[in-house]
């Protein structure tokens, strides 16, 4: 079996989605993942979501769109969501793709720090080369080819030996270039994305990588 993760860019207001769109521009909440996603048949959409940051701005910001049906949250620093939406046109395409589809989706999808969506597909090139052609006619996303290889089930999950808030900045660091050879990212580009002082940033960093390193090795 063959992966092929793609970095999703949405056109125009850089959202799928006016609750998307109200939710990334909120700095209290770090959107951080979708663990599932389904277009009912009445065309309103059910999303299970995790994040963290302020979960009582998140249920202000759902008990005030027109958009929403129900929600239900749980948890605390990290914590998930379940909510019920109508659909609009691009979230109804990507998702009729999605169901029409003979691809399987290796979820948990990713927000970056751009809040663009990271997403691996499980098939076989043929079926992935079927794909592009199929997003070609898309108008409502741009998609970028990440990386591509060989599936491996087994990995290491790192969310129970670092905080959330080391993997937002473990994040940003990847995403701005930081552990490219050459590097391309600063510390200082880092603390601008996540708020915080640059020594802050490196302090962090260094402690997640003792930890990431400690539980490779073992």
């Amino acid at each position: 079996m063959r992966y092929l993760t793609v970095l999703v860019k949405p056109n125009e207001d850089g959202t799928f989605h006016p609750l998307g769109e109200e939710l990334s521009a909120d700095p209290s909440i770090k959107r951080r993942a979708i663990h599932y996603v389904e277009l009912l048949a009445d065309e309103t959409v059910l999303l299970f979501a995790e994040a963290s940051g302020s979960q009582e701005r998140y249920k202000q910001i759902m008990e005030d769109s027109p958009h929403v049906i129900s929600y239900l949250t749980a948890g605390e620093d990290r914590w998930m969501a379940v909510s019920q939406f109508d659909a609009t046109e691009a979230v109804r395409q990507a998702l009729e793709l999605q169901r029409k589809s003979i691809l399987a989706i290796d979820t948990p999808i990713r927000f970056t720090s751009e809040d663009h969506l990271k997403v691996t597909y499980l098939g076989s090139d043929e079926i992935f080369k079927q794909l592009y052609e199929t997003l070609q006619g898309v108008d409502y996303a741009e998609f970028e080819i990440h990386e591509t290889g060989d599936y491996d089930s087994i990995g290491p999950s790192y969310s129970n030996i670092i905080t959330s808030r080391q993997e937002e900045m473990l994040e940003a660091a990847v995403d701005l270039g930081y552990y490219s050879e050459p590097r391309q990212g600063s510390l200082e580009d880092i603390a601008e994305v996540v708020g915080i002082a640059p020594g802050t940033v490196g302090e962090h960093l260094r402690k997640v990588e003792e930890r990431v390193f400690s539980e490779m090795v073992h």
